[in-house]
C-alpha cells in the first residue's frame, strides 16, 4: 500500500512540473522565438507608443472614421469582460438596441449591414465586413474632404481575402484602414 501511496505522489509531482511549469515554459518559448509579434498580442504602435491591437477591437465614433462592429463586452471593447450578449432574437433589448444603432448609422434607404448594428460573439472584433465599409465611405470621405475613389482604394487595399479561398469571409481590420486613413489624409481641426 505504502509503495503505491509513493508512487502517486511521485506521479503527482512529475506531471505537475511537466505539464504545469515544463510544457508552458517550452510553448512560450517556442512562441517568442517563432510568432513574437502574434504572442505578444499583435499590438500596433505609432511614435513607440501602443495605440491598439489587431486582434480586439476597439470604438471609433467620429464622422471621419469607420465605426467598428458595436461591443457587448462590458463598458466597450473591454477584453476582461468578453462575450455575447446571449440576448435572444426576439428580446426587446437586442431588438431595441438594434433598432438604436441602426438609426445611428442609416444613410438614405440603403440597408445597414448588419455587423454595423449587431455586436459580435466575443463583443470584441476588431473587423467588419467590406460592405460595412463601403457602407461608410461616403460619410468618411466627406467628413475629410477627400474623393470617395481614394476611400475605395484604401478600402480595397485593407481588405484581406478568404483563407486559401474558401475559408472564413473577407473583413476589413477598422484599427489598420483608419490608422491609414490618418497617415494618408490626416484630419485638420
Amino acid at each position: 500500500m505504502k509503495k503505491h501511496f509513493v508512487n502517486a505522489v511521485l506521479m503527482t509531482v512529475v506531471t505537475t512540473v511537466l505539464l504545469g511549469i515544463v510544457y508552458p515554459l517550452a510553448v512560450t518559448a517556442i512562441a517568442q522565438v517563432l510568432f513574437r509579434s502574434k504572442a505578444d498580442g499583435q499590438i500596433i504602435y505609432r511614435n513607440g507608443q501602443a495605440i491598439g491591437s489587431r486582434i480586439i477591437g476597439q470604438p471609433f465614433t467620429g464622422p471621419e472614421y469607420f465605426h467598428s462592429r458595436p461591443s457587448a463586452a462590458g463598458d466597450g471593447y473591454d477584453a476582461a469582460q468578453s462575450g455575447g450578449s446571449n440576448l435572444s432574437p426576439t428580446n426587446h433589448i437586442l431588438v431595441e438596441d438594434v433598432e438604436k444603432r441602426v438609426k445611428a448609422e442609416q444613410v438614405g434607404s440603403n440597408p445597414v449591414p448588419i455587423d454595423l448594428v449587431t455586436a459580435s460573439a466575443s463583443g470584441l472584433d476588431p473587423d467588419i465586413s467590406p460592405a460595412a465599409a463601403y457602407y461608410q465611405m461616403a460619410r468618411v470621405a466627406h467628413s475629410r474632404g477627400i474623393p470617395e475613389s481614394a476611400v475605395q482604394s484604401l478600402i480595397e487595399r485593407h481588405t484581406q481575402r478568404r483563407q486559401l479561398g474558401f475559408l472564413g469571409a473577407s473583413h476589413v481590420n477598422v484599427l489598420e484602414l483608419n490608422l491609414a486613413l490618418d497617415r494618408l489624409y490626416p484630419v485638420h481641426n
